[in-house]
């Protein structure tokens, strides 16, 4: 019950983010969701896509260099608090988050989908849903994104 996050490394240079969002879009991948880090010298894109293995693929064939990461996708309702009392979830669990973003699937929707890298998916996977979470794997991404 996970999905597949895209992590590419990119040269830190005017141009090199347009070129893979272009490289993405000539081929139909809708980006979902993109988290940027960087360095003075290079960045990691994370990305979210449509279709993982397809926008993996055309990253490839682009020239640059990728790896895909099993990450949680987990619905985070619209209201005050909702963050806080899922990330007690995570601590109660004893599961150490390495970084996080988030998205909303799609226009008509008011919840978030929030990403979670943590080191352990599959135990991560089977504490949180044991204690009522609504994780999201590939197929369902797909449906709440309206792809």
């Amino acid at each position: 019950m996970s999905v597949k996050q895209i992590s590419v490394f990119l040269e830190n240079k005017p141009g090199t983010l347009q070129e893979l969002t272009d490289s993405l879009a000539g081929s139909k991948v809708n980006i979902r969701a993109l988290s940027l880090a960087e360095t003075k010298d290079f960045g990691i894109a994370r990305i979210i896509a449509s279709n993982a293995f397809e926008a993996s693929n055309v990253l490839k064939t682009a020239g640059f260099v990728s790896s895909l990461t099993p990450v949680l996708a987990v619905i985070i309702p619209d209201e005050v608090g909702a963050l806080a009392k899922i990330l007690k979830h995570f601590n109660d669990g004893n599961i150490n988050i390495e970084y996080m973003y988030a998205f909303l699937p799609a226009k008509d929707r008011r919840d978030a989908c929030m990403i979670f890298r943590v080191n352990d998916v599959k135990e991560a996977e089977a504490y949180l849903t044991g204690k009522g979470l609504k994780l999201v794997d590939q197929d369902d991404l797909a449906r709440i994104s309206g792809d």
